[in-house]
């Protein structure tokens, strides 16, 4: 595991300023695959510094994006925030991605997307429409079925979800797999028997090696 340096970037997306937490691989000479993190409905960007962290290590880049700066929210209250924003954050992660991609350590060639909940389907809703996005690992999250009105691609996936999650339940884990499944998309897929809707222990050791083999498979791996 590489040493790693921790930094904030901000960019502008729909007149308001973003921040963005970075983990970079203290490497020079060549560019790198780059994991964009997307947090849940809470707004803790703080949950992702320990993926990050882990994948920075392991030689991606990775920026952790603030999207809630958009329509400055702090939490989701329910449904209809959701549904109110879900657009504009859709735009704010499309503007996050070309700023990512024009980083000079970044290889715009190998750009993952890395979601939790919420966040998790951001994460597949910008992978159906933005053919950027080369690799997207979702934990207990899903793709919106108003989506499938605008769906144009999707990209190989990992999909990790609980089998008891009360908040997010695991039907949207299968209605993922029998999308990518007709559409004949590589994925994977890890079911957590009596898990709800947050990982801890064991099955998060596992789920955060699956998450790392999955990205050196098909970024780290794409050079």
């Amino acid at each position: 595991m590489s040493s790693i340096s921790q930094s904030q970037l901000s960019f502008e997306s729909g007149s308001m300023a973003i921040r963005l937490d970075c983990y970079l691989p203290l490497v020079n000479g060549h560019r790198l695959p780059a994991v964009v993190g997307l947090h849940g409905s809470g707004g803790g960007h703080n949950s992702m510094t320990e993926p990050a962290s882990l994948l920075a290590g392991q030689g991606f880049a990775v920026y952790v994006l603030h999207y809630f700066d958009r329509t400055g929210t702090t939490s989701v209250d329910g449904l209809p925030t959701i549904f109110r924003h879900y657009p504009a954050w859709m735009k704010t992660l499309w503007d996050g991605v070309s700023f990512v991609a024009g980083q000079p350590q970044v290889d715009p060639e190998r750009i993952g997307l890395l979601g939790f909940s919420l966040g998790a389907y951001l994460a597949v809703s910008a992978a159906s429409v933005d053919s950027r996005v080369r690799a997207v690992v979702e934990y207990f999250g899903g793709l919106p079925k108003e989506m499938k009105f605008f769906m144009r691609r999707l990209c190989p996936m990992l999909i990790l979800h609980g089998e008891q999650d009360q908040t997010v339940p695991v039907a949207e884990a299968y209605h993922l797999q029998q999308v990518l499944e007709k559409k004949q998309i590589p994925y994977e897929m890890q079911i957590y028997p009596g898990v709800g809707h947050s990982f801890s222990g064991e099955a998060w050791q596992d789920a955060s090696l699956r998450t790392l083999g999955f990205f050196n498979k098909h970024l780290a791996g794409a050079a």
